[in-house]
């Protein structure tokens, strides 16, 4: 099971609660309930998509380089994942079996339109939408 958006949901959910405080691995990994190495390897790849900013050294950590207004979790989906497109096509059927040299064709369209689906329901939500259903959840 691949927890990665979950992760880093949970992360910039933390740091848009306690923001503009900067936040170090070990405080995050402690609420996420990981290993600070987890977190550590998360980080770069939410500051390269310009999601957050991280300071090194005594007193550094990381803090949202966005307002969570700004943030959707599309942002955050396309930040951890290796590419968007979810679904693909086993690169080896069979081209003399009658499914397998048709499988691509049949099962493009249904994967696109999940794929839509997915990018369209995580384009919708941000973190702001996020913090105001952690406040009011029991």
């Amino acid at each position: 099971m691949n927890t990665r958006f979950a992760v880093a949901t949970h992360v910039l959910s933390l740091l848009a609660h306690l923001r503009p405080e900067a936040v170090d691995s070990e405080h995050i990994a402690g609420s996420v309930g990981t290993n600070p190495v987890v977190i550590r390897r998360l980080l770069p790849l939410l500051s390269k998509a310009g999601l957050i900013r991280v300071q090194m050294g005594a007193g550094g950590g990381a803090h949202l380089a966005r307002l969570p207004e700004e943030i959707t979790l599309l942002d955050i989906y396309q930040a951890i994942s290796d590419d968007f497109g979810r679904f693909g096509i086993h690169d080896t059927p069979n081209p003399a079996c009658p499914v397998g040299r048709k499988v691509a064709k049949v099962l493009s369209a249904e994967m696109r339109g999940a794929e839509q689906a997915l990018a369209e329901q995580l384009r919708g939500r941000t973190l702001a939408d996020l913090a105001v259903e952690f406040q009011t959840a029991d």
